[in-house]
């Protein structure tokens, strides 16, 4: 089983995999947002989620979901 570990640098603004095989994986940030179509409210989730849950954040892009999942959060707006 091959095990990896996700972090947020907060220096560079990127999302840091590292495997136990020692290979480490960057995605950064802005370049991943770049283009997408957010509201300041799925901004805010989108921050988040690189913060608190960098996995799946790394997930979201690498599988090319991200404007999905932010049109996802922005349904789920109050108004």
């Amino acid at each position: 089983m091959k095990l990896i570990y996700a972090t947020y640098n907060q220096y560079c603004n990127s999302i840091d995999i590292t495997t136990f095989d020692n290979i480490l994986l960057r995605i950064d940030c802005n370049k991943a947002e770049d283009g997408l179509k957010t509201t300041p409210n799925s901004q805010c989730a989108l921050n988040a989620l690189a913060i608190d849950e960098p996995m799946e954040y790394a997930r979201l892009v690498l599988d090319g979901e991200m404007q999905a999942w932010i049109d996802a959060e922005d349904s789920l707006e109050v108004w």
